[in-house]
């Protein structure tokens, strides 16, 4: 866009005209981003979970492996997984073509869990799960960090909680999948119902077997480099206008562009974000709320403690993914109507707790299958942890990118421990788990509240001591908003004094 027709452009940026230009950009945007993104993370988690349905239709028999190793296939995946989040992230916010870093990744794991159907030991699916965690590390953070780089602050959380009702959609349609499998499958062609789950066979093209669940997440990778944004500066199927419109948007957000300084590094986010220790507050919020949910990677083995089939056990495990999947949206949505945090993130993990009480006390199958209901509902809390962090660490982006790297990988680090809180020997009550869960989940309401506590002193000390003299890195951000809005250095500088943290 040259300075003649950014000009003319701005002129005819009138309040409704400007309106109307975002909702239309909004829409293009929630018609082509949302939508890739929410498949991917249910093929993700698809591929992911397989091996956790898999153990109840002859797995571990299959592979002759104990409960112990078993725990360790599930655990391992994590080793890779959780580390290679934080240096994904920084190596995502340097990539000028986040649509062609993800989708590789997405390619790459499909491939992967193709394999995993072919494994005949330990070793192997060990191996498979190892180097599974590493493409997948690419994507929940990643797709955090691309939401923030297109959606304001009244924005976000609701595109958040879509993307993650995609993962608790991909629970139930995985439970549903699995189901079909395993109650059909079992013995055809001479192969066990589980190979089946992992790579269920649909043709046969060249004498080559063709893996379903690894050709479609290939495929969904595939299409996801014409679908997914690149960034505001540089996506080629906006118009420049609509670019320029969505830099506009974000810098009036934060009064400073959502740039990083020059001279910034690949590690220079991190060091920022290591610095600030409101990070390390939202590091244990998110371990605390992923340890009082650890029982995701075992809720079919969960609902199998009423005593049913195992395709009857897998229909039911699928109902309970529903319900968090819409009230997480609805919260969402209000949290972004109104500002509010704190609430929106703590009410939702009392109600599993409640949860927990109610399987602590009984064994009815009617009270305990209700109880895994509430205990789902925790997951409307996890969605705006990371919302939450997105909303504090804004500016500039490299830190923000570090910052959701941290918090999800070290989250996720709790996903090791969360595979050994729930040991079959502990089962069907699972007293002990669900102590411990509940634990969890009172721990994190705590750490919440401190962040609360701190970001309302921060906005005090703003209020009182609203910044004089900047840096030279936030000086220059504010200098880049001031030319996106079309207005000075001091009336840029101005609104930017106006941002607080939302708590």
């Amino acid at each position: 866009m040259t300075a003649d027709d950014k000009l003319e452009y701005d002129n005819d940026l009138r309040p409704e005209v400007r309106s109307e230009a975002e909702r239309k950009l909004r829409r293009k945007l929630d018609c082509r981003l949302m939508p890739t993104i929410v498949v991917i993370c249910m093929m993700n988690y698809i591929d992911r979970a397989a091996i956790t349905a898999g153990r109840l239709k002859g797995l571990q028999s299959d592979l002759h492996i104990t409960d112990v190793q078993y725990d360790t296939a599930i655990a391992i995946l994590f080793a890779s997984y959780c580390p290679a989040q934080i240096l994904s992230n920084m190596i995502l916010n340097r990539n000028p073509r986040p649509s062609l870093y993800i989708s590789s990744c997405v390619i790459l794991w499909g491939l992967i869990s193709a394999l995993t159907g072919v494994t005949k030991s330990f070793s192997g699916i060990l191996a498979c799960r190892l180097f599974l965690g590493l493409p997948e590390a690419a994507y929940v953070p990643g797709c955090a960090y691309l939401l923030s780089r297109w959606y304001t602050r009244k924005e976000i959380g609701l595109r958040y909680a879509i993307l993650y009702a995609g993962f608790l959609i991909s629970y139930a349609f995985g439970s549903l999948w699995a189901a079909a499998i395993l109650g059909h499958m079992n013995g055809a062609l001479g192969i066990a119902a589980w190979r089946w789950k992992c790579f269920c066979l649909t043709i046969f093209a060249n004498f080559r077997l063709f893996y379903l669940e690894g050709a479609l997440t290939i495929l969904v990778g595939l299409l996801s480099l014409r679908l997914l944004p690149d960034y505001p500066t540089n996506t080629r199927w906006l118009t420049a206008e609509e670019k320029h419109l969505a830099q506009l948007r974000l810098a009036e957000d934060a009064g400073e562009a959502d740039t990083d300084p020059q001279d910034s590094t690949l590690f220079s986010g991190l060091v920022m974000a290591l610095k600030d220790p409101k990070v390390y507050l939202f590091v244990l919020l998110g371990c605390f709320a992923s340890l009082g949910t650890s029982f995701t990677n075992f809720f079919p083995t969960l609902t199998a403690t009423l005593g049913y089939s195992t395709v009857i056990t897998l229909l039911l495990a699928a109902p309970p993914w529903i319900l968090p999947a819409i009230v997480g949206l609805a919260n969402a949505w209000h949290a972004d109507r109104t500002g509010e945090r704190f609430f929106h993130l703590t009410v939702w993990w009392w109600i599993p707790i409640v949860g927990y009480i109610i399987s602590l006390s009984t064994m009815a199958t009617a009270a305990r299958y209700f109880s895994l209901y509430m205990m789902t509902l925790g997951l409307c809390g996890n969605i705006m942890t990371y919302v939450w962090v997105t909303n504090t660490i804004s500016r500039p982006p490299a830190k923000r990118s570090a910052a959701l790297g941290l918090v999800n990988g070290m989250a996720s680090v709790i996903n090791v421990v969360g595979s050994y809180v729930w040991p079959a020997r502990w089962g069907p009550q699972y007293h002990q788990s669900m102590l411990i869960s509940m634990g969890s989940f009172v721990l994190a309401a705590i750490t919440a509240f401190g962040i609360r506590w701190v970001l309302i002193r921060e906005n005090e000390r703003m209020k009182r001591h609203e910044m004089i003299s900047l840096g030279n890195a936030e000086r220059e951000r504010v200098e880049i908003a001031a030319q996106l809005e079309g207005v000075t250095f001091d009336e840029a500088l101005r609104l930017r004094k106006g941002f607080r943290y939302p708590y």
